[in-house]
Parts: C-alpha cells; sequence; structure tokens
C-alpha cells in the first residue's frame, strides 16, 4: 500500500500497488479492519470498481495482512451484515443492554413527528435545506433533525460522505441505522424502532428517512432498491407520524422513465404505499417543458389513483434555489448538479419546507 490520501468520519481511502503493477483507490472502514499504513500488504475486494458498477470508484479494503488484531470489540449483541465474513456486532439503541431500551420497550407512537421519506440519498442535503430554512423562520432556531439511513444501498453509514460533511456542519443532530446498515450514532433493528428512537431518545423536531449512497435498479417496474420509500411511509403512519414523500423528479435524465416524476415515485407512493401522506411538487420551471404534462401531471395523477388518501401540495417558493446554495456538502444525483438539474433538488427542498411549516 502507497498511503492514505483522504478520510472522513468512519473512512479513509488508501492508494493499493497491485500485483500486475498498476494501483487502486481502496477504501478501509478502520473500525472493522483497522487503520491501514503505509506498506502493508491488505486483501481487497475489487469485485463492483471491475464491473464499473457505483461504488465511488472504490476497492474496498477486507483485511489488514500486517495486523493480527481483531475488531474492538462492542457490548451489543446486534449482528448486521448478518453471515458475512464483515458482519458486525453493534449495540442496537433497542435492545435490552441499552440505556434506551426501557423508554422504547413499550413505545408505538411518534406522536406526530414529520418524517420526509425520500427514494434516493443524495437528496438528503437538499431535504435539510428545506427543512432549516422554514424551521428556522418559524421557530428561531435551528432544528434538531435526525436522518435514518435503511438499508437499500450501501450498508456502512461510513460510506457516505454527505451525512459526515453534514453532521460536522451541525446540520444532523443523529444519524441512525436500521435493517442490516449499521454505523450511525444509533443502531436499530428496524425502521419503526429508528422512528421511535429520533423522537424519543434524540428528540428530533423533523426526521429524514432514506436508503444510503448506491441506488439499484433493474429497468422494472418493481426491481429497484427505492420500493422502500412506501414501505417506509407505512411505517411512519403505523407509528403515528406526518409522512411526506419526496417526488423523485429530473428535468435532465434522459431517461423517459425518469424524466418529470419518476415511475419509481409512482410505483412506490402509487402502489407500495398504503397509507395517506403529504407529496409535495416544487415550482415549474419557466418556460413550462413540453413533457410536463405527461411526465408529470399524469404521473402524479396516477400515484393519486393509486392510493387515494395522499395529499398533493403545490409549492411556489421563489427562492428553493437560492436556499439549495447554502448546503455544507456538494449536491449532486446522477452526476448532475444543481444547474444541470435544478427539479432534482428544488423537489426534495420543497418536501422539507412543507416538513417544517408541519412542526408550526
Amino acid at each position: 500500500m502507497q498511503s492514505v490520501v483522504d478520510q472522513w468520519v468512519g473512512a479513509e481511502v488508501a492508494i493499493v500497488d497491485l500485483d500486475d503493477g498498476g494501483s487502486v483507490r481502496a477504501l478501509n472502514y478502520p473500525q472493522l479492519t483497522g487503520p491501514v499504513a503505509t506498506g502493508a500488504h491488505v486483501l481487497m475486494n475489487s469485485s463492483a470498481l471491475d464491473r464499473g458498477l457505483g461504488t465511488g470508484g472504490f476497492a474496498f479494503i477486507v483485511a489488514n495482512l500486517e495486523s493480527d488484531a481483531p475488531p474492538a470489540p462492542t457490548s451489543g449483541h446486534l449482528v448486521k451484515a448478518r453471515y458475512t465474513p464483515m458482519q458486525s456486532m453493534v449495540l442496537s439503541v433497542d435492545e435490552q443492554g441499552s440505556e434506551h431500551h426501557a423508554a422504547l420497550r413499550d413505545a408505538d407512537t411518534v406522536a406526530g413527528l414529520p418524517v420526509v421519506v425520500a427514494d434516493l440519498h443524495s437528496s438528503v442535503p437538499a431535504i435539510l435545506a428545506g427543512i432549516r430554512a422554514r424551521f428556522t423562520a418559524i421557530h428561531g432556531r435551528a432544528p434538531r433533525v435526525v436522518y435514518i439511513m435503511t438499508d437499500g444501498g450501501a450498508l456502512p453509514a461510513w460510506f457516505s460522505r454527505t451525512i459526515s460533511g453534514l453532521r460536522l456542519a451541525g446540520w444532523l443532530q443523529a444519524s441512525i441505522t436500521c435493517g442490516q446498515a449499521f454505523g450511525g450514532d444509533y443502531e436499530s433493528v428496524t425502521l419503526h424502532t429508528a422512528l421511535l428512537a429520533a423522537r424519543i431518545v434524540v428528540e428530533a423536531d423533523v426526521a429524514v428517512v432514506a436508503q444510503g449512497p448506491g441506488n439499484l435498479g433493474t429497468d422494472t417496474r418493481w426491481g429497484f432498491s427505492g420500493v422502500s420509500a412506501g414501505d417506509a411511509l407505512n411505517a411512519v403512519a403505523a407509528l403515528r407520524g406526518r409522512g411526506v414523500g419526496v417526488l423523485r423528479m429530473s428535468q435532465a435524465d434522459s431517461r423517459w422513465r425518469h424524466l418529470g416524476v419518476s415511475h419509481h415515485s409512482v410505483t412506490a407512493y402509487g402502489r407500495v404505499a398504503l397509507a395517506a401522506a403529504d407529496l409535495v411538487l416544487p415550482p415549474e420551471p419557466r418556460p413550462r417543458p413540453a413533457w410536463w404534462a405527461e411526465c408529470v401531471s399524469e404521473r402524479v395523477a396516477e400515484i393519486l389513483a393509486g392510493c387515494a388518501g395522499h395529499r398533493l401540495h403545490l409549492r411556489s417558493d421563489g427562492d428553493l434555489v437560492e436556499i439549495l446554495r447554502s448546503v455544507p456538502v456538494p449536491l449532486s444525483t446522477m452526476g448532475r448538479g444543481l444547474v444541470e438539474d435544478e427539479l432534482a433538488f428544488t423537489a426534495a427542498a420543497a418536501a422539507g419546507c412543507h416538513a417544517a411549516e408541519l412542526t408550526a
């Protein structure tokens, strides 16, 4: 190994020399494998990188062959990434050994907590921008926001530079990883206990639910990881929260199924979500695109027909782009930023604004 060239909370990037004379960037999670040093021999997994898949251009360090030290023990009994060679033992916020177990044992409501649910991880900073802008205007203080990471994408929260940056900037009070995801400030067994912990343990004003980085899709109606956004709205309703669904939108995607309102939102909110939620449309681009009627109006109508209880809110905010310029981390979705695909981010910010107003 040459050297560590970059690091953020929970992760470090190393340049690793290969036997064939080449080199790759490899991501190491010190809490799983320990830190790596210059000159160390490491075992890597480069399968997704070799196939050109969305791992951020990284191989992954599986083991440091210069060290036989085991990972630091935890007091928890919850196993994440279960029955894999990299399974991780964590202390769950809801397990018997947790100091919060008594508070969560019989809890069954989040008491009206606004919860913003998104398909894509890239929506999270834009959602937070909307929440912070409106909440601060209403209450005169910054909001306590909790991010709940589901396991549809990356499993380690450490993979997300976005979450690391938002935590360091003070935009997130805490992160909670649920299901098979791990590495958050708190761990939970299910999305339901994560939501309860956000309300009861962290005392959140608003929660945001989205999968980790890496969205899996197969160009089929049901075969995409973001289908869980509909399940998340059901969980919010079951716990008596106030669900707000982010419409996955784009004005720049070359794929017709994702132009306007994505077919992912049509399935997740129109078919999977069985409980009513608030859906938020941002202001239309001007001039109105020729595809708006078919790709936005008709798809929104399909969602509302699928779950008749949904409430559609049309926002007229003229300052969403300005709000988004305050985000302390890069805005990027499918390789496009705010300039290239403004609608993708204003849709998320509009949902965040709406959720903040539910706290008034």
